[in-house]
C-alpha cells in the first residue's frame, strides 16, 4: 500500500474525491492510501468463493467492490475481496450511486480479506481489520490466508471476534452459511490444476 501525500480528508471529502485515474483507494485515519492490483493467486481465490456463494446467496446479496465505512472520528473505509450482504444491507444500497456501506447502514453478513504477501497486509488483515469489522457488528470475517496456507474464520461473539483456523481437507464451518461445502485447501488451491470442484 501506498500512502498518498496532503491533507487528511474527510469521510465526505474522500466519498468525493476522484483524481481521474482507476486507481482504487482505502482512507486510514483519514490518509488516503492506494490500494496496489491484486496478485493472481488472490484474485483467483476471491473468484471462486464468488462462484460457490452463488450457489445458495441471491446475485443482489454479493459484491467484489463494495467498501466498508469503519470508523467516523478517524475516517477509515475497507474495501474487502468478497462482501455478503444481509437482505436489509442490500435493499439499503438500492439506488447508491456508490457501493458504500455506510455507518448509518446495517453491517454486512460476511466479508473476506485474501491476505497478499508482506508483513503490512498480515497486519492489516489480522490486526486492524480485525478490530474495525467487529466495532462496525459483522458477524463472520474470514482471512483466506495463501502464504500460511490457512483459512481463519473468526465469529462476532458479545462485541469480539473468536477464531477457529482451518486447514487442508478440513470443511469450512460458518454459523451463518451452514450451506457451504468448502474445505481451506480447495478455497486455497483455486485456479490450479489439480484444485477440485466444490462439493456439492
Amino acid at each position: 500500500m501506498t500512502a498518498i501525500t496532503g491533507k487528511r480528508l474527510t469521510l465526505e471529502e474522500y466519498l468525493k474525491y476522484d483524481d481521474g485515474t482507476d486507481s482504487q483507494y482505502e482512507l486510514v485515519a483519514g490518509e488516503l492510501v492506494a490500494m496496489p492490483p491484486e496478485s493472481p493467486k488472490n484474485v483467483q481465490i476471491s473468484l471462486f468463493l464468488l462462484v460457490n456463494f452463488l450457489k445458495f446467496v441471491p446475485f443482489n446479496r454479493l459484491s467484489n467492490k463494495a467498501e466498508i465505512v469503519v470508523a467516523g472520528s478517524r475516517a477509515t473505509t475497507r474495501i474487502p475481496d468478497l462482501v455478503v450482504l444481509t437482505d436489509e444491507l442490500a435493499k439499503a444500497l438500492q439506488g447508491s450511486t456508490r457501493s458504500t456501506i455506510t455507518l448509518d447502514m446495517p453491517p454486512p453478513a460476511l466479508v473476506i480479506e485474501v491476505v497478499s504477501p508482506g508483513k503490512a497486509n498480515e497486519d492489516r488483515d489480522y490486526r486492524y481489520k480485525r478490530s474495525e469489522y467487529a466495532a462496525r457488528g459483522i458477524a463472520e470475517y474470514w482471512i483466506v490466508d495463501p502464504q500460511m496456507n490457512r483459512i481463519t474464520v473468526l465469529t462476532l461473539v458479545d462485541g469480539l471476534y473468536e477464531e477457529t483456523v482451518f486447514v487442508g481437507n478440513t470443511l469450512i464451518v460458518s454459523t451463518i452459511f451452514t450451506e457451504l461445502q468448502l474445505t481451506a485447501e480447495q478455497i486455497l488451491n483455486a485456479g490450479e490444476s489439480h484444485a477440485g470442484d466444490a462439493i456439492c
